[in-house]
């Protein structure tokens, strides 16, 4: 009997994961992650976002392990959360990026330090298996493992997965990639689990962001495209592409939008709607999920964010790890540090981090 390690949040996607695994013949392990880092204040509504206060987490978990009757570990991944997703929030922010915290997450600690660090803590298993809503394929003809679209389009989760390897593919499951969320929901009341009605979280971190942040204020400019001040700011972390928060100035009727971000000369630049559309974006760190690195210029369906409707570019690797991407239609509010994913029909094909 293969063994199966399930990342278990205390929500219903994760006890379906781990019951419908049990139902199918696996032995089912259950392991939390303990991020939080105690020293930050508590966002306000805490059961509506992934980092905050786990106690009550820790608790419901246990309560549907009990529940499956399969065995719990809470997997402390604290310093690896902090260095490199809280690490890497602080220095984009820093930059005046705008990060997804998501991404970084998946790759590097949810399938990364969790099951590394309970191997080193003696638990032994075959895979692992989250409640994600995407689909992992092996495919014979070219001897990769392919990450798909779940089959629920408003719940797919693969945009945040591109990061995943060949050697991490290999060894996940994603049961749930077969279902609709609504689908789940019936199977958890079904099946009368302590979670089945239990609200999904929401968000990253549902408090001020500058609790994460911790920088002190850094005051600037806010100028329009000719250079002209029109505003003051205190930091340009507190702005991301595409908002209008704090844009009243200049004497405009139409409304501002931010259109850069100037780390170096600490200026928030704004504009006009129209001049948040683009056709191009260079990306980096870029990794090849389901192929292996294109030796051209291709066709695919880029996502440049996680609301956005991938749009049709031309995609052209550059180097190692780079990628230029021309869309055939101006896309708005390309953000550098939100990552570009490349999809062909439900698959994904890789993706990088928007320069």
């Amino acid at each position: 009997m293969q063994k199966v390690l399930v990342g278990l949040s205390g929500g219903v996607d994760s006890t379906m994961t781990a019951l419908l695994l049990k139902e199918q013949g696996y032995e089912v392990i259950g392991a939390i992650m303990s991020i939080w880092d105690e020293s930050m204040p508590t966002p306000k509504v805490p059961n509506k976002a992934c980092l905050g206060p786990e106690e009550n987490d820790i608790a419901t978990a246990q309560k549907v392990a009990d529940f499956l009757n399969i065995p719990l570990k809470v997997i402390d991944c604290r310093e690896q959360y902090k260095n490199i997703v809280l690490g890497n929030f602080k220095d984009e922010y820093r930059l005046g990026r705008t990060p997804n915290p998501c991404v970084w997450c998946n790759s590097y600690v949810k399938f990364g330090a969790l099951p590394n660090a309970a191997r080193q803590n003696g638990i032994d298993f075959d895979k692992f298996a989250t409640g994600h809503y995407s689909i992992i394929e092996f495919d014979a003809k070219t001897d990769m493992w392919l990450l798909k679209k779940g089959k629920d389009e408003t719940k797919d989760q693969s945009y945040f997965l591109y990061r995943l390897g060949q050697e991490q593919l290999s060894k996940t499951l994603f049961p749930l990639g077969a279902y609709t969320k609504k689908e789940v929901r019936e199977m958890a009341l079904k099946y009368a689990l302590p979670v089945a009605d239990k609200a999904d979280s929401q968000d990253f971190y549902c408090g001020d962001y500058n609790d994460i942040l911790k920088f002190p204020p850094k005051p600037g400019k806010i100028v329009d495209k000719t250079g002209k001040v029109i505003g003051a700011h205190n930091g340009i972390w507190n702005y991301t592409i595409g908002k209008r928060k704090g844009l009243t100035g200049g004497g405009n009727q139409k409304p501002l939008y931010v259109i850069k971000i100037d780390a170096e000369k600490n200026q928030i630049v704004a504009g006009f709607k129209e001049d948040l559309f683009s056709h191009e974006l260079t990306a980096s760190s870029v990794n090849w999920c389901s192929v292996r690195r294109p030796q051209g210029e291709f066709k695919a369906m880029v996502k440049i964010r996680r609301q956005h409707i991938p749009a049709l570019a031309s995609v052209k690797p550059l180097g190692e790890d780079k990628a230029q991407v021309i869309f055939d239609e101006p896309q708005m509010s390309i953000t550098a540090g939100q990552s570009a994913v490349f999809y062909e029909g439900n698959t994904v094909l890789g993706g990088g981090i928007i320069e």
